[in-house]
């Protein structure tokens, strides 16, 4: 077997051969692909030149001696706007032998505003804050001199579009351009059309939605940003005869409205198919009488490339049963069960006569077998319309809407549909699937998978925090909490750097952050503790879990000044404190020890101080990072400060919280505010109180993500795995025991005794409790990241075997390549199997209290190779590995667990 080193899956800015970027300074990475034991990077090699199979001359880096294989920032020379930049890699191994990849690419956006001819053009139709109108249709003829060789679209809009040329769609984005603050910026999207293209006539089309720009993000009412959509789009070709032409949006374009008679993200599509327009985006329709478009003033935003992956269709779901006649009496009304919480919308196909109109509602929960559940939906119409042409069978699919939803009504169908009639479209940001957890316990692993569909479910261009009633909007309280573990899911490095920019754009000029981000309100308060510290919480993760400094170095300024409106607020450094007069924001959300007021629950202050530390004692870290050494010693010491100000208001010298809530006691210990000879006392404290309720938890958002790690932390693993493994309400597997396919709101959505609860605050596809995840992966199976070796360069092995499993595993592409962490109990004997990538290694704790009995790859220890050990205890053993497979086995009952 060949034990050479390969070099695989090169990406530019986290993206596989984009095509339209605008950052001039893009960053490069790549892995290593090796079956030998050991294997990693000494040295590197980049060169980056102009045409295919060129020598480097953009960029010829020259032989670097250093390990890193991400966050390569390229540093050639200047780039221009639509230029293509080719480059490989050459690598030598630590035996000194070299390897060279495949040739990559990358292209340049439009770089400047100047670039743009194109105008902003839409439709003379315009509807209010409470009146919807129907998607306005655009088109152009052109004509090109000869054979087009290259070409270009450079499109984006003020709402949604979806482009077609000669008839044909234009890539297979959904929802673009996505959402930003489109008061400050909006992405624009680069398509390579050169086949769609020919001599002669041709024609252009886009269809325009209301999106986020006009549409309904909430409750409240439409037109937030802007009265209607509106396209711009820059059309680019080079013929074969050297000829360049562009074709802009501008004054010539024409419009007509069409089928869509109404669309909204959150109310649903309006589509009568007798008054489709054909041909409409071919060069042959008649357009005679479609009217001119109207131009627009350039609204002086900037236009920028989307540097994250666009929505697109993931996947189908078919019904899992035969349809139920919910109306058998006039057969008329049937509810379709697609067996998933699911978020996207149907395709469906139908036959009945013209005119026919058939209602099409979504549900994610049912009050009987003939009645989908809907109060929950609030305002949200959540319903399609879908009116027959007649003729045989149709099939159609909305555009601009999207919905969350298990349970799918048909009404007003001619005849009874069979399975076939509804298919699921399941639409999500294209992240790709990156790792998994999985177990001896059936339910746990349902609970994985209810994690993994509500992040898929959620992550539509923002991180939303449910999608099915009138409230999509990207919270930050939610999006902090869960993503540690979004990370270990599906790959949003590029995800969360867009969202990074949404947060930092939610700002007001005093460093408070909004609930949400993207926002369409001028921010006149902080979104409160947990909520806004997202700002500072996540590029934290996505620099260790991606070896991102740039992240942290391009938004320091927006982190810093939001720490420091912290300090501004707050009284005596008591963030949240109730003499202050500033709103104390949500508490531990949805908790059942108390509201999260200052006489019931976890109280604000208590929260806001605790997360106003940590929130300064990591941008301390990220001062340290980027070399800023006044602004590190400047927060170090804030967030010493604030954690003595905290001692002082809420613990008392013999180690009492002010506050006799779990959450209360979890941050203390979490963040390290309570001095080291008072810690046992609270974990005492905590484990009480868990146990005096049944062995269940009473936390919220605030405290649940926490809660597992804080007591794997200090020494009681046993009770995370007795929380873990709990049935009954609240806990995590309660709600897998009554069906739920997503993570739900509330610990009791729906409860045996209660049935459901109040519609009002009632999501069942809602992730953040699924933050579960992140103690699954990196202490059930002990697969984790080491923060001081961030990017996955060294990896934290430590599995804790424990509770009724019998067996767990977990697996992780990391930046390095593919790593693997899992056990199984033998009896008194345990195995353990970890894989790390080659260009990382592995600092392996195994749960043996004695080495003398441990077998490495089925040899002694003394004879393992490339395994050092670094220390030993009575209950444990720690190793350093290289990259490879490796095998453990020992007598695992000689540990105390």
């Amino acid at each position: 077997m060949s034990d050479r080193t390969r070099v695989t899956n090169q990406r530019c800015e986290y993206l596989i051969d984009p095509v339209g970027i605008d950052e001039v300074e893009p960053r490069l990475s790549w892995e290593l692909v090796s079956k030998r034991a050991g294997a990693r990077q000494k040295a590197w090699h980049v060169r980056v030149s102009s045409r295919r199979g060129g020598r480097g001359d953009l960029w010829d880096s020259g032989r670097v001696e250093s390990d890193r294989s991400s966050q390569i920032a390229y540093a050639g020379v200047k780039l221009q706007s639509r230029q293509r930049a080719w480059w490989r890699v050459e690598i030598w191994d630590e035996r000194g032998r070299r390897a060279q990849s495949n040739e990559a690419f990358w292209e340049m956006g439009l770089l400047d505003r100047e670039d743009w001819q194109a105008k902003w053009i839409g439709s003379d139709v315009v509807g209010g804050p409470r009146s919807f109108v129907p998607a306005p249709y655009l088109r152009r003829s052109f004509t090109l001199p000869a054979r087009p060789v290259l070409a270009r679209l450079y499109v984006t809009a003020l709402g949604l579009y979806e482009c077609e040329l000669n008839g044909a769609a234009v890539g297979d984005d959904v929802f673009a351009p996505g959402w930003t603050d489109y008061r400050k910026r909006v992405y624009y999207r680069v398509h390579d059309v050169t086949r769609l293209l020919k001599k002669g006539r041709n024609a252009i089309g886009a269809m325009l939605g209301s999106g986020w720009y006009c549409g309904l993000v909430s409750a409240g009412h439409r037109q937030n940003y802007g009265d209607r959509p509106r396209l711009l789009l820059q059309l680019e070709v080079t013929c074969a005869d050297g000829t360049r032409h562009v074709i802009s949006s501008d004054e010539a374009w024409r419009f007509s409205i069409g089928p869509i008679l109404d669309e909204d993200l959150i109310n649903g599509e309006s589509h009568d198919a007798r008054r489709e327009l054909g041909n409409w985006s071919s060069p042959g329709h008649a357009a005679s009488n479609w009217k001119l478009v109207v131009v627009f003033d350039d609204p002086g935003i900037a236009v920028e490339a989307l540097p994250a992956p666009p929505v697109r269709r993931q996947q189908k779901l078919r019904p899992v049963a035969p349809p139920v006649d919910a109306d058998s009496y006039r057969h008329n009304r049937f509810i379709f069960d697609l067996g998933q919480n699911m978020v996207g919308r149907i395709r469906l196909r139908v036959r009945a006569p013209a005119g026919t109109t058939i209602r099409i509602r979504h549900a994610e929960m049912l009050k009987s077998p003939e009645e989908l559940y809907i109060a929950n939906l609030r305002a949200a119409r959540a319903t399609d319309y879908y009116t027959c042409r007649g003729g045989g069978y149709e099939e159609w699919e909305p555009r601009f809407t999207f919905h969350g939803f298990r349970y799918v009504e048909l009404a007003g169908v001619m005849e009874p549909p069979g399975a076939d009639a509804i298919t699921g479209i399941v639409l999500h940001s294209d992240l790709p699937h990156v790792g998994g957890f999985s177990c001896s316990d059936p339910l746990i692993n349902q609970l994985q998978q209810n994690i993994d569909w509500g992040l898929r479910g959620n992550f539509v261009d923002v991180p939303t925090d449910c999608p099915q009633r009138d409230e999509r909007c990207g919270w930050t309280g939610d999006a902090q909490v869960f993503i540690r573990t979004a990370t270990l899911n599906r790959d949003v490095a590029a995800f969360f750097t867009k969202w990074q920019r949404d947060l930092a754009d939610s700002q007001n000029s005093e460093g408070a952050v909004a609930n949400y981000a993207p926002t369409w309100e001028d921010v006149s308060r902080d979104s409160g503790p947990a909520w806004s510290d997202a700002i500072v919480i996540c590029p934290t993760v996505v620099h260790e879990r991606y070896g991102d400094e740039r992240l942290l170095e391009r938004h320091f300024e927006s982190l810093a000044k939001f720490v420091d409106q912290c300090e501004g607020r707050s009284v005596d450094l008591i963030r949240s404190h109730p003499d202050s007069g500033e709103w104390g924001g949500f508490g531990d959300w949805l908790a059942l020890d108390g509201s999260g007021t200052h006489d019931a629950g976890t109280p604000k202050d208590l929260i806001g101080t605790a997360f106003f530390a940590h929130s300064a004692e990591l941008v301390a870290r990220a001062s340290r990072l980027i070399g800023r050494k006044r602004e590190a010693a400047r927060y170090s010491r804030l967030a010493a400060r604030v954690k003595r100000a905290f001692q002082r208001r809420f613990l008392s010298d013999d180690g009492l919280l002010a506050s006799r809530t779990q959450t209360s006691h979890v941050l203390a210990l979490q963040f390290d505010l309570a001095p080291m000879r008072l810690r046992p006392r609270l974990v005492a404290q905590l484990v009480r109180m868990i146990e005096a309720n049944g062995d269940r938890l009473a936390t919220g958002f605030v405290g649940s993500p926490y809660l597992p790690h804080v007591l794997t932390r200090f020494g009681r693993v046993d009770v995370a795995y007795r929380l873990l493994h709990q049935k009954r309400w609240p806990s995590w597997l309660y709600a897998v025991t009554q069906g739920a396919t997503t993570i739900w709101e509330r610990w009791d959505g729906w409860t045996q005794e209660n049935g459901f609860q109040n519609p009002e605050m009632n999501s069942f596809n809602h992730y953040a409790y699924g933050a579960i995840g992140d103690w699954l992966v990196g202490v059930v199976a002990g697969l984790d990241y080491d923060a001081a070796h961030p990017g996955g360069k060294r990896l934290l092995i430590r599995p804790r075997p424990g509770g009724e499993l019998r067996w767990a595993k977990a697996r992780l592409h990391t930046t390095c390549g593919l790593a693997e962490s899992g056990w199984r109990r033998r009896g008194n004997k345990l195995d353990v199997k970890t894989v790390i990538p080659p260009n990382s290694t592995g600092l392996v704790t195994l749960p043996f209290g004695s080495d003398t009995a441990v077998r490495v790859n089925g040899k002694p220890l003394r004879a393992a190779k490339l395994a050092r050990i670094v220390r030993r205890t009575r209950a444990e053993l720690v190793l350093e590995v290289g990259s490879g497979v490796w095998e453990f086995a020992g007598d695992w009952s000689a540990a105390p667990h």
